[in-house]
């Protein structure tokens, strides 16, 4: 645990034992806490255990908010419904229909992760209509001693909100901010299927430039306060990615051939700034991402699967 400012700790929910790959904030008031970000039900225990390790009282823990319903960021929402019976979870209006009905959640994931669903994620269980409190954009909630304002931000998904602490101009960005580990500057778009939007994702990066943020606290992973350059970088790449690939794209080139290429050139620019690839393999790997974005130029270009 670390705490980043005055009331926020980071929690590293050692994703699969491995450390820098999923984070969780607790933010912890007078009477009450709250989380941004759960993690998958894998990582209940941890999160739970570094909550209490914390000096806070799992029945003080009220507010469950997450940015968007990717199994990594919501996933463990179900379960801690069952072990939180106080807590209420805070959700995009897109995404609230599919954690009172996972069906088509836990569909989609398994196309992608196939037989390792329950090793990654552990039980995707239905979250009770009656606690899931949608969240509209701009909204002000107060939890935890705290103003969040939600903020839609869509391009990585549909259902994505990033949440601004009003106080501190700490903003918790989900994926909206891309994946950065610990100790480097180097930003990477995680673009999954199926809802990756260039468009949108710009348009969300706008909107952020125009808020007063002094801090990132990304999911994938840790706190930065360089803002603007990596808001800039992020973009830059999540465009000059979008360039290479719609060529693969164009060219016919198969799923295979686009992920072996992206993960050549993206390597290539990371050792040149001598930064370890694969230490952004568990927060976003070259298989979804070139997967994301072949889609998304298939679907665009009207091109064959």
């Amino acid at each position: 645990m670390q705490e980043v400012i005055q009331g926020v700790w980071l929690i590293d929910l050692n994703f699969l034992g491995y450390p820098l790959a999923i984070a969780a904030y607790l933010l912890i008031g007078r009477d009450e806490a709250a989380l941004v970000e759960v993690g998958p039900a894998s990582t209940v225990e941890t999160l739970l255990r570094e909550v209490e390790r914390a000096g806070v009282p799992l029945d003080t823990v009220r507010h469950l908010l997450v940015t968007h319903i990717h199994l990594d960021h919501a996933g463990a929402l179900g379960v801690l419904m069952q072990r939180l019976p106080d807590a209420t979870c805070y959700v995009h209006p897109i995404g609230a229909p599919h954690l009172a009905d996972p069906s088509r959640l836990i569909a989609s994931a398994s196309r992608l992760y196939g037989e390792l669903m329950d090793t990654l994620w552990g039980p995707v269980l239905p979250v009770p209509k009656e606690r899931i409190r949608i969240v509209q954009d701009g909204e002000r909630l107060q939890v935890a001693g705290r103003t969040l304002i939600a903020l839609d931000t869509p391009g990585h998904a549909r259902h994505h909100h990033a949440y601004l602490d009003d106080a501190s101009g700490l903003l918790f960005a989900g994926d909206i901010a891309g994946v950065r580990m610990p100790n480097t500057t180097y930003v990477r778009p995680p673009t999954p299927p199926p809802e990756l939007d260039i468009e949108a994702w710009q348009a969300s990066l706008s909107r952020l430039r125009t808020v007063p943020i002094r801090q990132l606290a990304l999911t994938h992973f840790g706190v930065f306060e360089d803002v603007k350059r990596h808001l800039d970088e992020l973009e830059q790449r999540l465009l000059d990615w979008g360039h290479f690939t719609r060529q693969l794209v164009e060219h016919g080139r198969s799923d295979e051939e686009i992920i072996r290429a992206l993960q050549e050139y993206g390597n290539a620019e990371m050792q040149a700034q001598g930064v370890d690839p694969s230490s952004y393999d568990l927060g976003a790997g070259y298989q979804l991402i070139a997967m994301g974005y072949a889609r998304y130029w298939r679907k665009k270009l009207g091109a064959s699967p």
